[in-house]
């Protein structure tokens, strides 16, 4: 009972509050200045409240949701793994003029060479229905005299736990771009003081995009590995957006035969 008459009165107060504003609005245009400095200080003060709950609540109520991770596996895959960018809101979530080794979240750094930087980064929030990661990462290139453009992303311990040269290791996109460029996956992967590397041209002739690593044309000493980390190279990146929806990473042993 008690509820319900909470309830009731909620939508009271809000009916009147609705009700004042309405009327104020209706003022505005007649009022003096000093009272239309008072009304707007008011509003601005509610304002910033209603940002914040609409952005809580356009972050939690919009699909895909925040904290969903769900990521398609080949079959027998014994480890997989969507980097913190497009898994949850990073801070913060946009850098403008960005600077090499600059970090995006945890995981990822940027490098490049360019002398004047025109480049932002931006995390987006992914609404589409066939969406799986709830965020997306936009680049936003104009001028670039760089010779490069790289995001390195650090692999988490369990990528390389127990990691062995029969392990094949895919790297799965969902890209867009407004003009065709080049884009170079490395994998690498450190043991004791050596590192292999692996490149692969990503295909993109479609929206969503696969290469897999593997690791049998390699010389990785399994007792050694400590680290591993993926580079995505994009070459010729001048005048671009390049928007990743979703990027995960999965680890599957190789058929026995």
């Amino acid at each position: 009972m008690s509820e319900r008459i909470n309830s009731l009165l909620d939508r009271a107060f809000h009916k009147r509050v609705l009700r004042r504003w309405t009327k104020l609005v209706d003022r505005a245009e007649a009022a003096d200045l000093s009272t239309l400095r008072k009304m707007r200080s008011r509003a601005r003060e509610i304002r910033r409240r209603l940002d914040d709950v609409l952005h809580i609540a356009d972050a939690r109520l919009t699909l895909p949701l925040v904290g969903t991770n769900a990521i398609v596996k080949p079959l027998h895959s014994d480890w997989a793994w969507r980097p913190q960018i497009w898994r949850g809101p990073v801070s913060p979530p946009g850098i403008a003029a960005v600077q090499t080794r600059m970090t995006l979240g945890g995981e990822a750094t940027v490098f490049h060479d360019c002398t004047i930087t025109e480049l932002t980064f931006r995390q987006i929030r992914n609404t589409r229905e066939e969406d799986l990661a709830p965020f997306g990462l936009r680049m936003d290139v104009f001028r670039f005299d760089g010779s490069f453009l790289s995001l390195a992303i650090d692999l988490p311990a369990e990528a390389v736990e127990g990691l062995q040269r029969r392990h094949l290791l895919r790297l799965s996109m969902v890209v867009e771009m407004e003009q065709p460029l080049e884009i170079f996956a490395r994998l690498n992967v450190r043991h004791g003081p050596n590192t292999e590397q692996i490149v692969r041209e990503l295909p993109l002739n479609e929206v969503e995009t696969m290469v897999e690593f593997d690791l049998a044309y390699t010389n990785m000493n399994e007792k050694r590995v400590e680290r591993a980390w993926i580079d995505l190279i994009f070459e010729n990146p001048e005048m671009n957006q390049i928007v990743i929806r979703d990027l995960t990473l999965a680890r599957r042993p190789r058929a026995e035969i």
